[in-house]
C-alpha cells in the first residue's frame, strides 16, 4: 500500500484511540478483562478504523488549506488523491461500522453516531463555533460510552456519568484553549467562540463547565461512591478547579492565559480523574 495511505490516518492517534477504549471497558466491568478476549478486543479495531477515517475525511475537507499551510501531507503532496482519500474514509467507515454489529446493538448505534458527526465536523461542525468544541468533546467522551454500551444498557448507564463528566471537563479545556489561540485563529480566518464573547467571557464559561464536572463528579450517580472516593476525586476535582480559575484569572488577555498554563493543568485534572475512575471500579466497585 501506498504509504501515504497509512499516513493520512494519523495511525498512532488512531491505535492510541482504539485502545483507550479499555479503559471504558474496566470501569463499566469493574475488573480488568481477562478472559473471553474476543468479547472485548473487537471494539478497539472499531474506535481505531472510525478515528481513522474521520482523520481521513479531515484532511480531504482540509486539502485547500493543508496546501499552503501543511505541503507535505499525504493529499497536498500528491501521495494520496481526493478522491482516493473520500474513498478510502468511507471504506474505513463502513469497516467500522460493520465490525460494531458484532459488539451489540448499542455499540452499533454509537459507531453509526460517531461517525456521521465525524464527516459532519470535518464539512461544517469545526468551523462553526462553539458546535465544533462540543463535537470534539462528546467524540472524546463517547470512548467511555463505547466501553459500557459492550455490556448493553446496564453497562452504558455505568459508565454515562463518567462520560458527562469527561464532556463537560474537554468542553472547558477546549474553549479555553481557543480563547488561547485567537490571535492565531483570526490571523488565519478561523472563527471560534473567544472571537465573538472575548476571553474573559469565554474563560467564565470554560469556568461553568468545569464546575458543572466537579459537581457531578461528586454526586452519588456510581456504583463505588462513598468516603473514600469523595477524598480521592477532590483531589482531581481540585486541579481541574485550579485550572479554570486560573483562566479566569487572566482576565482578557491570551498571552496571559497561555502563560498560566491553565490548559495544561486542566488536563493533568482531567488525567488524574480517569485514574480515579479506573482505580475505584477495579478496588470498590
Amino acid at each position: 500500500m501506498n504509504r501515504g495511505y497509512i499516513k493520512i490516518t494519523r495511525p498512532v492517534n488512531s491505535l492510541f484511540a482504539g485502545f483507550a477504549v479499555l479503559l471504558g471497558i474496566i470501569i463499566a466491568k469493574g475488573t480488568i478483562p481477562g478472559d473471553s478476549p474476543a468479547e472485548y478486543l473487537i471494539l478497539i479495531p472499531v474506535v481505531a478504523m472510525i478515528t481513522a477515517a474521520g482523520n481521513v475525511i479531515n484532511d480531504y475537507y482540509d486539502r485547500e488549506i493543508d496546501a499552503v499551510n501543511r505541503p507535505e501531507r499525504p493529499i497536498p503532496s500528491g501521495s494520496v488523491s481526493p478522491k482516493g482519500a473520500l474513498l478510502y474514509s468511507a471504506v474505513l467507515f463502513a469497516a467500522g461500522i460493520s465490525i460494531s454489529f458484532f459488539a451489540g446493538f448499542l455499540c452499533l448505534i454509537i459507531a453509526s453516531v460517531n461517525s456521521l458527526l465525524l464527516v459532519l465536523y470535518a464539512m461544517k461542525l469545526k468551523g462553526v463555533p462553539f458546535a465544533g468544541n462540543i463535537s470534539v468533546s462528546y467524540l472524546s467522551a463517547s470512548i467511555f460510552l463505547f466501553g459500557g454500551a459492550l455490556y448493553g444498557l446496564s453497562g452504558l448507564i455505568n459508565n454515562f456519568p463518567v462520560a458527562l463528566i469527561t464532556f463537560f471537563a474537554i468542553l472547558s479545556r477546549e474553549i479555553l484553549k481557543d480563547a488561547e489561540d485567537v490571535e492565531g485563529d483570526r490571523a488565519g480566518g478561523v472563527k471560534t467562540l473567544p472571537m465573538y464573547t472575548g476571553i474573559y467571557k469565554s474563560s467564565v464559561l470554560a469556568f461553568v463547565f468545569a464546575l458543572i464536572a466537579v459537581i457531578i463528579s461528586l454526586m452519588p450517580v456510581f456504583r463505588w461512591w462513598g468516603l473514600y472516593y469523595i477524598l480521592l476525586i477532590l483531589v482531581a476535582d481540585a486541579v481541574i478547579m485550579a485550572g479554570a480559575v486560573k483562566g479566569v484569572m487572566s482576565g482578557d488577555d491570551s498571552g496571559t492565559l497561555k502563560r498560566s498554563g491553565a490548559t495544561g493543568i486542566l488536563k493533568n485534572g482531567m488525567f488524574l480523574a480517569v485514574v480515579i475512575f479506573i482505580l475505584s471500579a477495579l478496588l470498590i466497585g
